[in-house]
């Protein structure tokens, strides 16, 4: 709905220098490295090599209990189920922790619940049919934390339980044989932020009694896969294995992962993005749209024929996935702005019939386009289920906390969680969760750049020198470089429409700039505007010649006061949400009849424009101090009739406009009275 707020990274210049003159890199580099907290040379020494140093897998808790359970089991030949989850991360920790056990000479199987009619988790249903093949240990990977009742339910049949999990914990442990779990509160261990499959990882290094570097190369595949899914830390350990599991994947890959490159025409090296958005997505889509059990089947098999026939399958499921995801984002954008749900702190929506194993990535959309936490609820007539998502430090998983009383279950971290929930209880679930939020102070979502950088400083060194931050994720994104003060000298269409490249001018330099996913006939600039951009810089090899790929994440008019758009619009948010207001608050939104007049006459005389609300404030030379104010005219005037707005948030005057009466614009009334919605 709004752009992100642009916040440029604080950075010691004075120190970068000294870091470069002192490990001879790239002036450039050495700002990068300072602005991730990395200042002296060892660390930067550690964060640039490529020795693998793994700290004891007996630091996390419990691991001691669970090699104590484990190892007798493998001897004894015990059956020995691997528990996991379907998506990425669950996926490849399966494969991981069951392909070692049965290296070991181990009796194990694997199972992983069904999206659809099991949901996430383990559950007495699946205890009683791995009861039935005869399995007494049951190891979860990437669950488990919460089954405090299944694991209970297990003992009473005889089956141990280990579990293996980096979920946050309740106030109740399951009473198991063990729970590893870094996020145990009484966990010590000097580096927590694993996924699943990192801790799945650290098992096994346990049972084989060693720190890990000897494992690395079998494993350190499915473990990139898994931790850049789970958009899990990639500092410290992860880094180091990450940055080796991209090396195995282009180098060796095992052959489920070279079919899945095959089939999705991915370049032949692939970057960490690489892998997140082609890798991750298609094993994510085979639990998604039907079983995950393809997916782990790709990942174990050895027979290049089976292997390419299941790629092609979770191929397809991932095109199938694409297409039922547009359709509920479509479902759940239109039941936003209908009801209203836009005004609130956290966006609760719901439909019948929503696709279950989507909703995730909706309500990730939903994040992206409204700059607000969001859920998204899929009802059926067996219940309901939501998946959430957050921003900023609004833990979801605390909110879901508050509300726990009227959930039927819930899990998750502080950016993402599932839940469930009686269909009937759906609108007073939202009122609580808004009025927890109500209470807190909101985040606003943020787009953080690395520095300012002149355009003449745009070169192939420059891109091969930042090839050397690789890999980027969570806690090492990719470099973001704001190009200030540039002028559009053109846009032009590329990619059969679906992508636009843009020249951009400033002194002598001139840059080309590509914008994924947006046609020009959507966007807002024209040739003589003149903007500020948000980029990557990127090396691009093709037909064997090196250029520099400029992509843009961001753009926004030049001299935008970012503080006062953003008090605008929190101000307008405030007023909408029926919120009472001060007379001054007041004053600031109340517009009169001249400045309704003046924006639908702009609108009217300005066919031509793509006018988003701040892309209407620029042309019009309003300050961002007034934006709160145009925010409610469009409102009024779209309320009346006189001004329509497109799917895109863009206004335009309808081919039929009456004549009205600003007397009867409810917004106005409201506004005079100060009063709640």
């Amino acid at each position: 709905m709004y752009r992100k707020k642009w916040s440029l990274s604080s950075i010691d210049k004075e120190q970068a220098a000294l870091l470069a003159e002192k490990i001879s890199v790239d002036p450039f580099i050495a700002l990068m490295l300072v602005s991730r907290g990395i200042t002296q040379p060892l660390e930067a020494d550690e964060f640039f090599s490529n020795d693998v140093i793994l700290s004891n897998p007996f630091e996390i808790r419990d691991m001691d209990r669970a090699v104590e359970r484990i190892r007798p089991a493998i001897e004894s030949k015990e059956k020995i189920a691997v528990f996991g989850d379907y998506d990425a991360d669950g996926v490849t920790a399966t494969a991981l922790l069951y392909s070692y056990l049965k290296s070991c000479g181990a009796d194990a199987v694997y199972y992983i619940p069904d999206r659809m009619t099991e949901g996430y988790g383990t559950s007495c249903d699946a205890i009683d049919e791995l009861k039935k093949q005869g399995v007494s240990l049951i190891i979860t990977v990437d669950n488990g934390i919460a089954a405090v009742e299944e694991t209970e339910y297990a003992k009473s049949l005889g089956i141990d339980m280990v579990i293996t999990d980096h979920h946050k914990a309740g106030e109740v442990l399951p009473d198991a044989a063990a729970v590893v779990d870094p996020h145990r509160e009484d966990d010590c261990s000097h580096f927590r932020e694993w996924a699943g499959v990192g801790v799945a990882f650290k098992l096994v290094c346990a049972i084989e009694g060693v720190d890990g570097e000897s494992l690395i190369d079998e494993y350190s595949d499915l473990i990139a896969i898994g931790t850049l899914a789970d958009v899990v830390s990639l500092t410290d350990e992860n880094r180091v294995l990450v940055k080796a599991g991209l090396e195995r994947i282009n180098r060796n890959p095992r052959l489920g992962i070279e079919m899945i490159k095959q089939v999705a025409c991915a370049q032949k090296s692939l970057s960490s993005t690489g892998v997140a958005f082609t890798v991750a997505p298609r094993i994510n889509a085979a639990g998604r749209m039907g079983s995950a059990y393809r997916a782990l089947e790709l990942l174990l098999c050895e027979d290049s024929s089976r292997a390419l026939e299941l790629a092609e399958e979770i191929d397809k499921a991932n095109k199938a996935r694409q297409t039922v995801e547009a359709d509920i984002t479509a479902q759940a954008i239109a039941s936003i702005e209908k009801n209203g749900y836009k005004y609130d702190r956290v966006i609760v929506v719901s439909g019948e019939g929503w696709h279950s194993g989507v909703i995730g990535i909706v309500a990730a959309r939903l994040v992206e386009k409204y700059g607000k936490p969001a859920i998204v609820i899929a009802v059926d007539e067996d219940g309901a289920k939501g998946s959430a998502r957050s921003l900023g430090d609004f833990s979801m998983y605390d909110a879901l906390c508050h509300c726990a009383h009227m959930l039927t279950h819930f899990g998750g971290h502080t950016l993402a969680a599932g839940m469930g929930i009686e269909k009937n209880r759906i609108d007073e679930f939202r009122k609580e969760i808004n009025e927890y939020a109500s209470k807190l102070e909101m985040p606003f979502p943020t787009l953080t750049l690395d520095c300012k950088l002149n355009p003449a400083y745009i070169s192939v060194e420059l891109a091969n020198n930042l090839s050397a931050m690789e890999p980027y994720g969570n806690g090492n994104e990719q470099p973001l470089f704001g190009l200030y003060g540039m002028t559009v000298a053109s846009v032009r269409p590329i990619g059969d429409g679906k992508h636009l490249r843009m020249t951009l001018t400033k002194g002598v330099s001139n840059v080309s700039v590509v914008k994924f996913g947006t046609p020009v006939e959507s966007f807002p600039f024209v040739a003589g505007d003149k903007v500020d951009i948000a980029a990557k810089i990127e090396r691009n090899e093709y037909k064997g010649e090196i250029r520099t790929s400029v992509q843009m994440r961001d753009i926004r008019f030049s001299g935008v006061d970012e503080d006062e758009r953003v008090s605008s619009i929190r101000l307008y948010e405030k007023f909408s949400h029926g919120n009472a207001l001060t007379q001054e608050e007041t004053d600031r939104l109340r517009p009169d009849r001249d400045f309704l007049g003046k924006v639908f006459t702009f609108i009217k005389n300005n066919p031509s424009y793509i006018l988003g609300s701040e892309t209407l404030a620029v042309r019009m030379g309003l300050e961002m101090n007034g934006f709160a104010r145009l925010l409610i005219a469009l409102d009024v005037l779209e309320e009346l009739g006189t001004v329509s707005k497109n799917e895109e948030g863009n206004y335009f005057i309808p081919q039929t406009v009456e004549k009205t009466d600003l007397s009867n614009s409810e917004i106005l009334k409201r506004l005079e009275g100060r009063q709640s919605l």
